[in-house]
C-alpha cells in the first residue's frame, strides 16, 4: 500500500501506485483539459505530485511541449536566476565487492586497473583542482568495507579541507558512497559534507536486484531507504538520482518524484539535488545491451518536468553528456555541472600510463574548467563557486524556506558574482577574463537591493585586489 510518510521503501516506493500512475498518465496524455489544469498549477510554483508530472511527461502535442519546456526554463530563472554551480568529481578509490552490471568497478572485472589514492596522492589530486579553480568536490568511492572503510573517507574529507595552495581552497566536500549506516552518516555530518548523493540507479525492485546480483547493495530495501538513515543521521542535504537507460524512464521518473515526496513528508526537506545521468560506454560496459536508452528529446523534457514537479531542487548533469547536450538542457533546468572532470582514480595530477585504466565511464565533455566557464558566460549563465550557503548553516530545511520564497537569489546571486570574480582573477584565460568582467558588469544591476548591491561592489574590488577571506 502506498504511504509516503513510510520508512519502508516498499511503501513510499510503491510499484502499484507507480503502475497506476503510468495508466494513468497514459489514459490522460492527450487529455488538453487536464493538461491546462496541471501547467495552471504548476504556474503557482509550489511544484507537482508524481502523477501530475507523468501526465506532462507523457502529453503529445507539440505546442503543448512547447508550452512545458518554456515554463521550466522560466521556473528554474525565478528559483536560480542564471547561476550555474561548478563542481568537480574526485575518485578516491574504485575498489568495490559489488557486482553491479552496468559498473565497470563490478568486483569480477579483472582487467580493469585498481587504485585506491593514498593521502599524499589525495593532497597533489586537490591541489591539481585548486589550480583549475575549483572550490567544491564530489568525492567518489567503491563500497568495500576492507579497501575504503568510513575511515579512510572520514580521512580523505579532513585532508581535502586542510589543503590552502596558493589561493586555492576546497571549500565544500559533497560525498557520493554506498549505504550506510545512521552511525557512519552522523560522522560524515561531523566532518562537515555538504549533501549526500547517492543514485538509486534503478527503483523497479526486481530489476535492482537483477541488475545488482551480489554485494551489499543487493538489498533493495537498505539502499532505497540510505537517505532515511543519512538525515536521521544529521546530514541535512541529501541528493537523489537514477541512471536513465537501466529501466523504463516513465517508471523511473514516477518513482524518483515519489521518492522525493517521501523526503517531504516524513522530513519536512526534499531532495537538496537530483541527478540525471544516462548510462554510458565505459571498461568492460557496453550500453547497447541496456534496451531502455533515451534519446536527447525525451531526456530534455525529463529535465524539464522534473524541474517543474521539484521547482526548489537543484538539478546535476555530469560530463558523461557532450557539451552541446549539456548546453542544450540547461534551458530545461540544470543549475549544476562538474567541468574539467577526471573520473578516474588519480586523473587530475597527471594522466594514466599507457595501458592503465580505472574510468568509471568516459567523459564525454572534455573541455577545461576554463572552456566550460567561457562557454557558460557566452550563453549569458553565470559560473557560481559558492558555497555560502554551508558556512552560514543556510542548508535542510533553513535553505529550502528561502528558496521555495525564491528569496534565495538575494543570497546567491551576489555570492555568484563575487566567487566568478575570484576565478576570474586567479585562474582564467585573458578571454574568460575579460567576458567574465563585462557579465560581472552587468550582473550587478540585477541587484535590485541597493545596499547589497553597493557592499556586492565593494567585495568585487577588494578581489581583484587580492584580498581572500574564504568566506563565500
Amino acid at each position: 500500500m502506498y504511504n509516503p510518510e513510510s520508512t519502508r521503501a516498499e511503501e513510499f516506493i510503491c510499484e502499484s501506485e507507480i503502475l497506476k500512475t503510468l495508466g494513468y498518465a497514459e489514459k490522460n496524455k492527450n487529455n488538453t483539459e487536464l493538461i491546462d489544469r496541471i501547467l495552471e498549477k504548476a504556474r503557482l510554483r509550489k511544484g507537482l505530485d508524481h502523477r501530475e508530472a507523468s501526465v506532462l511527461l507523457l502529453c503529445e502535442d507539440k505546442e503543448k511541449n512547447k508550452e512545458i519546456l518554456e515554463l521550466a526554463c522560466q521556473i528554474k530563472k525565478d528559483f536560480y536566476g542564471s547561476r550555474i554551480v561548478m563542481f568537480a568529481p574526485l575518485y578516491l578509490s574504485n575498489y568495490c565487492v559489488n557486482s553491479c552490471v552496468y559498473c565497470p568497478y563490478h568486483i569480477k572485472n579483472r582487467h580493469i586497473t585498481r587504485k585506491k589514492l593514498t593521502t599524499d596522492e589525495i593532497r597533489r589530486e586537490v591541489i591539481a583542482l585548486q589550480d583549475m579553480g575549483h572550490k567544491r568536490l564530489a568525492i567518489e568511492a567503491g563500497e568495500d568495507p576492507v579497501n575504503n572503510p568510513i575511515e579512510y573517507i572520514l580521512e580523505a574529507i579532513d585532508t581535502i579541507y586542510s589543503i590552502r595552495h596558493k589561493n586555492g581552497s576546497i571549500r565544500r566536500v559533497n560525498v557520493n558512497i554506498a549505504a550506510t549506516t545512521v552511525e557512519n552518516y552522523r560522522k560524515l555530518a561531523d566532518a562537515g559534507i555538504g549533501t549526500y548523493i547517492l543514485f538509486q540507479e534503478t527503483y523497479h525492485k526486481k530489476s535492482y536486484e537483477k541488475l545488482h546480483p551480489t554485494g551489499p547493495k543487493h538489498d533493495y530495501a537498505y539502499h532505497t531507504e540510505a537517505m532515511d538513515r543519512a538525515m536521521q543521521g544529521g546530514i541535512d542535504d541529501v541528493g537523489l538520482g537514477v541512471l536513465f537507460g537501466l529501466e523504463l524512464y516513465k517508471y523511473e521518473f514516477a518513482a524518483l518524484l515519489m521518492h522525493a515526496e517521501h523526503l517531504e513528508a516524513v522530513y519536512g526537506v526534499g531532495p537538496h539535488t537530483i541527478s540525471v545521468p544516462r548510462i554510458k560506454k565505459a571498461d568492460d560496459i557496453d550500453p547497447s545491451v541496456f534496451d531502455n536508452g533515451i534519446d536527447d528529446d525525451v531526456f530534455e523534457k525529463i529535465i524539464a518536468c522534473i524541474r517543474i514537479a521539484v521547482p526548489y531542487t537543484g538539478m546535476i548533469v555530469s560530463t558523461r553528456e557532450s557539451a552541446e547536450c549539456r548546453e542544450r538542457i540547461l534551458k530545461a533546468g540544470i543549475s549544476q555541472i562538474s567541468g574539467g572532470s577526471k573520473t578516474s582514480v588519480g586523473g587530475y595530477c597527471e594522466p594514466e600510463p599507457e595501458g592503465e585504466n580505472s574510468e568509471q565511464f568516459d567523459v564525454s565533455d572534455k573541455r577545461t574548467l576554463d572552456e566550460v566557464v567561457n562557454s557558460l558566460m557566452k550563453l549569458g549563465y553565470i559560473p557560481s563557486f559558492c558555497t555560502a550557503c554551508y558556512r552560514e548553516g543556510r542548508t535542510g530545511d533553513r535553505f529550502m524556506e528561502l528558496c521555495k520564497k525564491q528569496q534565495i537569489q538575494n543570497c546567491c546571486h551576489p555570492n555568484a558574482l563575487m566567487t566568478l570574480n575570484e576565478y576570474l582573477c586567479d585562474y582564467a584565460s585573458e578571454e574568460t577574463k575579460f567576458i567574465g568582467q563585462e557579465l560581472i558588469k552587468k550582473e550587478l544591476g540585477n541587484i535590485p537591493n541597493e545596499k547589497a548591491r553597493l557592499l556586492t561592489e565593494e567585495n568585487l574590488r577588494k578581489i581583484s585586489a587580492g584580498e581572500r577571506d574564504f568566506r563565500f
